[in-house]
C-alpha cells in the first residue's frame, strides 16, 4: 500500500473513530432519536450536494426502494443504537465494540444467509464476544444493567450492519450494480425518512431540555458532514484503490482511534480493559477476515 493510501485509511480511521466522541458529545443534551435524525439529514445533505457537484445522475436504475430499506437497516437503526449507547457509554466502548461488525456479520451469514461457519470464523466470533464480556466486567465504568443496555444496543447495531452487507448484495449488486454514492445517498434519504417520524413524536412529545449550544452543534456537523458523508467519500476512493478485503483494515484501527478521542476530549478514565478487551475482539476480527485475506492473495498477485 502506497502512502497516499495509507494515509486515506489512517484518516478514516481517526474520523469514524471521532463519530463515537461526536455522539457522546450530542446525545446526553439532545436525546437519542433527534441525535440520530440529525446525524442522517446532514449526512443525506452533504451526499446529494456532492452528487449534484460531480453531476452523478440520480438513475437508480430500478433499486429506489431497495436503497430506501436498506437505508433502514444500515443507517437508521444504527444511528438511533448508537445514540443510546452513547447516554450511557464512553466514546472508547461504542468505538470497541463497532469492531465486532465482521463477527456479527459471520454470524447472521450462517443463520440466515447459508455461509458455512468455518473453525476460524467461530473462534473468531467466540473470542469476539469474550472481548465485549471482558470489557464489560472489568472496564473503567462500574458493571450494571445500563452498561448492558448501552453494550447490547451497541451489538444491535452491528447486526444491523451485517443484515445490511448481505442484503445489498442480494439487492443492489445484480444486474450490474448500482453506484455506490447513489446506494449510500438513498441510503441516508431512507434512514431520515424513517427517522423524521420518530423525529417528530420525540419532540412533541419529550423535547429535549436544552437544544445546545455552539459546541454541540459543531459536534452535530461533523458527525453528519464529516464522520458520514466525507467519511464515505474517502472509502469509497479507498475501495477504488486496494479492493474491498484490504480496506477491511480500517476494522482494525477505529477503536484506538474511538479511546484516543475520548481521553483527549472528553477526559474519559483510560483503563487496562480497552487494552485486553480490545486485542481479543481484534484478534477476533482478523481470525473471521483471514480466510477472505487469504483466498484474495493469488488475486492480487
Amino acid at each position: 500500500m502506497n502512502a497516499i493510501n495509507s494515509l486515506r485509511m489512517i484518516s478514516l480511521a481517526a474520523i469514524w473513530g471521532a463519530s463515537f466522541l461526536f455522539m457522546r458529545m450530542v446525545a446526553p443534551v439532545l436525546g437519542a432519536v433527534p441525535s440520530a435524525f440529525f446525524r442522517v439529514l446532514l449526512a443525506g445533505l452533504g451526499l446529494f450536494a456532492l452528487l449534484m457537484l460531480l453531476r452523478v445522475k440520480l438513475d437508480f436504475r430500478g433499486k429506489f426502494k431497495y436503497c430506501l430499506l436498506l437505508g433502514l437497516i444500515n443507517s437508521g437503526l444504527p444511528s438511533i443504537l448508537y445514540c443510546l449507547a452513547a447516554l450511557v457509554l464512553p466514546a472508547g466502548y461504542s468505538a470497541i465494540f463497532n469492531a465486532t461488525t465482521p463477527l456479527m456479520g459471520a454470524l447472521i451469514g450462517t443463520l440466515f444467509f447459508a455461509e458455512v461457519m468455518t473453525f476460524n470464523k467461530g473462534l473468531g466470533v467466540f473470542l469476539g464476544l469474550l472481548g465485549v464480556a471482558l470489557l464489560t466486567r472489568t472496564g473503567p465504568l462500574a458493571f450494571s444493567l445500563e452498561l448492558l443496555w448501552g453494550a447490547l444496543a451497541c451489538l444491535l447495531a452491528t447486526a444491523c450492519y451485517g443484515f445490511a452487507g448481505f442484503l445489498a448484495r442480494r439487492w443492489l449488486d445484480q444486474q450490474g450494480g448500482l453506484d455506490s454514492r447513489l446506494a449510500t445517498f438513498g441510503s441516508m434519504l431512507g434512514a431520515t425518512l424513517l427517522l423524521l417520524p420518530l423525529f417528530a413524536y420525540s419532540v412533541a412529545t419529550q423535547p429535549p431540555a436544552s437544544w445546545g449550544g455552539l459546541n454541540v452543534w459543531l459536534a452535530l456537523l461533523g458527525l453528519g458532514l464529516v464522520c458520514t458523508a466525507f467519511a464515505y467519500v474517502l472509502y469509497f476512493q479507498l475501495l477504488s484503490a486496494i479492493g474491498p478485503l484490504k480496506s477491511m483494515a480500517v476494522t482494525f484501527l477505529i477503536p484506538p482511534f474511538g479511546v484516543l478521542w475520548g481521553v483527549l476530549l472528553l477526559d474519559e478514565p483510560l483503563s487496562w480493559a480497552y487494552l485486553y478487551g480490545g486485542a481479543l475482539i481484534v484478534l477476533a476480527v482478523y481470525l473471521v477476515l483471514k480466510p477472505a485475506v487469504a483466498a484474495d492473495q493469488p488475486r492480487a498477485a
